[in-house]
């Protein structure tokens, strides 16, 4: 029969040698092939390519035992290296990926899921000296949330990138201490607290739950994916899994896929059965399960409560980049009489809770749609305006009549997608200017569809203010949604086309960035208004805090009470005067003259400088203060000042140096910042040059208008802070500024200016709703001229 298969041997000129089977010239079905070297592979082939069940054994002494396909090593199997590493599991064209386990020739363990050759997603990695990771890897480094447990007892469980501690977590010492705040790059970075060992701290098995979806400060929208597939419209409860049970699952969900039980049958001897597949989450739960910390453990809160009664002193911190600058004690609550005596009350409270949990989950539910419809219609005016070809604006291009209007049936329709929110109608304000002016701000219309409307979602944020407005964040931090008034609305449509003369004419604005205006409409009528902004907090830098400053003492400060990480300050809360190199100042006034000028003319009022301060420590102090987390006495010794961690310091002004300012290299690796255009600003300190920010641990940063902006901050020591039971270490910080122009939409009306005299016989002069827009401008700039003083 024309090329049946025979069984015979074959040496080829170059010296390998095959024997086995033949369909025509190529080697197929069952073979030996033996090349020159003395690599040896036995097993299946299909038309001259080593395809399905085989063994290769390699000169240099390594062997592989499992599946081929098209010549490479592809499905699973098990490869044992030259150097006694082996690794078991999964592969695609020669590289590891998928689901797989590798001992490392110094013992080191690895078992998880692989992407491209390296360790991504789940996976628990083991080291020789007894320290043991299980959580989430990207790109061979763990990032995501993780748990790492040091061969001393001190374990660590909360964020990571880029292989260190990066984001929210919790620090527990052997000794039964922990350190629950936030960390940047590996070191401790903002606020935090400190529970000695026995002390009443919160309970762990709530703070890892909520940690799975609050990063720092962000409260994780589910995507559409979060909504049922049977389309009915309700919103699946937000279920935080334990980091053993997101391994499982998403072990689980490979397994389906890695191609380990293929229907061939052909099963090497060291296939892995089920169970061993998931011996990495059996591992992650034994891990945490087990664990002393008792982290997962699901005993009540009251119990914890009565285990941690014996310590009341608990210590608040202030971290920046490693250094303890603040230091408050506090005693923890005991349990009075008068608490145990309201547990005789518990059905009651439950019922009121059950009430307020139906209508926060009602508003939540509100406010998934309204976050699911804007994405909806966004990705779809953007992508309905993208192909037209650019083109200069033109009068009708403004208004209210310049606009897309669109239905958006829950069925979908001729034009719009079938979805899992309700139906709506979508109006997009003024598509081709703001097309232009994210090309103006060199915004791709692909990576802003993707950063609002991709699978990530959006996080909903607090509203920071009284006027009640949902506020929306994208999922990489580039761009803000805020919902707006009518008359807001009506003030940004009326100024537009001034304001994109403005943006135009001055490429370093600090005016708020515009990039879309757009509205919802709901069955019944109820109509919500967005605007989406730039977002200029986003910076790999992390924002130790934020201030909103008016140039009003009228009701600008906070409560100390509720102040945390992520409150906007006001004001009177500035301690901080900051000095400035003195060109970079220049063109800081120089620009919010103009944008004050400008808000001047569209007789505006009530807008603010927001302001975010990155600290920067010296690395010199860190040294000295940053006792190493393996010292199981972590916290427990204090200083001869009180102060713990900074006795090495005492009353000692160490001027800081963290920061550098160095000539502007027009072909490095500095990328500009967020939405922002021109040419990197001027420094009188290096010859009037264009230059960058060389930041200790960070890298290179360009140096804009209003981005990565170098000062000097000086701290006021307040008269009231000589009894304060805080202690600030030091007084003067290297510091990054971040500033913007924000709010101005609030128009200067006369009719409320009379009616707020006439109310108030007691009324501040400056008091906001009193003040004409030049006088407004005139007063803003002479307080920030004080913040900002000019040096001599």
């Amino acid at each position: 029969m024309e090329n049946a298969e025979s069984l015979s041997e074959k040496v080829f000129s170059n010296g390998d040698i095959y024997v086995g089977n033949f369909k025509g010239v190529f080697p197929h079905g069952k073979g030996k092939y033996t090349w020159s070297d003395g690599t040896v592979y036995d097993g299946d082939w299909e038309e001259g390519k080593m395809t399905g069940k085989g063994q290769i054994f390699w000169f240099t002494g390594a062997k592989y035992d499992g599946d081929f396909s098209g010549g490479f090593l592809h499905g699973s199997g098990t490869l044992v290296g030259s150097d006694g590493s082996s690794y078991s599991g999964s592969w695609r064209m020669n590289i590891k990926h998928g689901l797989g386990k590798k001992q490392y020739c110094n013992s080191d363990v690895y078992e998880g899921l692989w992407k491209e050759g390296v360790h991504e997603g789940c996976g628990k990695y083991a080291w020789n000296s007894g320290n043991i990771y299980i959580g989430n890897w990207k790109a061979g480094k763990m990032c995501g949330r993780g748990v790492m447990k040091w061969e001393n007892g001190d374990l660590y469980n909360g964020f990571w990138l880029d292989g260190v501690r990066h984001g929210s977590g919790f620090y527990r010492f052997v000794d039964g201490g922990y350190y629950f705040g936030t960390w940047s790059r590996g070191l401790k970075d903002g606020p935090g607290t400190y529970y000695p060992a026995g002390s009443r701290h919160p309970s762990l098995t709530k703070w890892c739950s909520s940690i799975d979806y609050d990063d720092n400060r962000k409260t994780m929208l589910s995507h559409s994916s979060s909504l049922n597939s049977e389309g009915h419209g309700a919103l699946k409860p937000s279920v935080s899994r334990s980091l053993s049970e997101t391994i499982s699952r998403s072990l689980s969900e490979k397994i389906s896929t890695a191609g380990f039980f293929r229907s061939s049958g052909r099963i090497s001897h060291r296939a892995m059965s089920l169970d061993e597949d998931c011996s990495v989450c059996d591992s992650a739960r034994e891990f945490l399960a087990h664990d002393t910390s008792g982290m997962l453990s699901h005993a009540s809160d009251e119990d914890q409560h009565e285990m941690r009664d014996c310590c009341t002193l608990v210590y608040e911190r202030e971290y920046m980049q490693g250094v303890l600058i603040k230091e408050k004690i506090r005693s923890s609550a005991v349990p009075s009489e008068k608490n145990k005596q309201r547990s005789k009350f518990h059905a009651k409270e439950a019922k009121q809770r059950s009430c307020m949990g139906i209508f926060e989950d009602h508003q939540r539910r509100r406010s998934y749609y309204l976050m699911l419809n804007l994405q909806l219609g966004i990705r779809y005016t953007v992508g309905k305006i993208t192909p037209v070809p650019m083109r200069e604006v033109r009068s009708s291009d403004f208004g209210d009549r310049a606009r897309i209007r669109m239905y958006f049936p829950r069925k979908g329709s001729q034009f719009t997608p079938p979805h899992y929110s309700i139906d709506f109608y979508w109006k997009d304000y003024c598509p081709m200017v703001f097309r232009n002016l994210r090309e103006m701000f060199k915004l791709d219309a692909a990576d802003y569809m993707m950063s609002i409307c991709g699978d990530d979602g959006l996080r909903e944020l607090p509203s920071p203010g009284k006027s009640g407005s949902l506020f929306y964040l994208s999922h990489d931090d580039r761009f803000l949604i805020k919902t707006l008034k009518k008359s807001e609305l009506k003030v940004l449509l009326k100024m537009l086309p001034n304001y994109y003369n403005h943006v135009a004419a001055h490429e370093n604005t600090l005016i708020t960035k515009f990039f879309g205006l757009h509205r919802i409409t709901l069955r019944g009528g109820k109509k919500v208004r967005f605007m989406v902004m730039g977002n200029m907090f986003c910076t790999e830098l992390r924002i130790h805090r934020r201030y909103d400053l008016k140039g009003s003492s009228q009701g600008r400060y906070t409560d100390k009470d509720k102040i945390d990480s992520n409150t906007t300050l006001k004001d009177l809360d500035l301690s901080y005067e900051f000095h400035m190199d003195k060109s970079l100042r220049k063109s800081l006034f120089q620009q919010i003259s103009l944008d004050c000028m400008f808000l001047e003319s569209q007789q505006i009022i009530d807008y603010s400088l927001l302001l975010g301060l990155h600290f920067s420590a010296p690395e010199h102090l860190k040294t000295l203060l940053e006792l190493p987390e393996t010292n199981h006495s972590h916290g427990n010794n204090p200083g001869s000042d009180g102060s713990y961690g900074a006795t090495s310091i005492g009353d000692l002004w160490i001027p800081p140096s963290g920061l550098i300012l160095v000539t502007h290299e027009p072909n490095g690796s500095t990328a500009p910042g967020p939405h922002m255009r021109g040419n990197p600003l001027r420094a009188y300190s290096v010859g009037d040059k264009e230059v960058d920010l060389l930041l200790p641990g960070t890298g290179r940063l360009r140096v804009q208008l209003g981005v990565n902006m170098p000062a000097q901050a000086n701290r006021k020591v307040l008269q009231d802070e000589a009894n304060s039971k805080e202690v600030e270490l030091f007084e003067v910080y290297d510091v990054v500024l971040y500033l913007g122009i924000i709010d101005i939409l609030q128009v200067y009306n006369v009719r409320k200016k009379a009616e707020h005299a006439y109310k108030s016989l007691q009324f501040d002069p400056l008091t906001i709703s009193v003040v004409e827009p030049k006088l407004y401008s005139r007063r803003f700039i002479n307080f920030l001229e004080k913040v900002f003083p000019e040096q001599p």
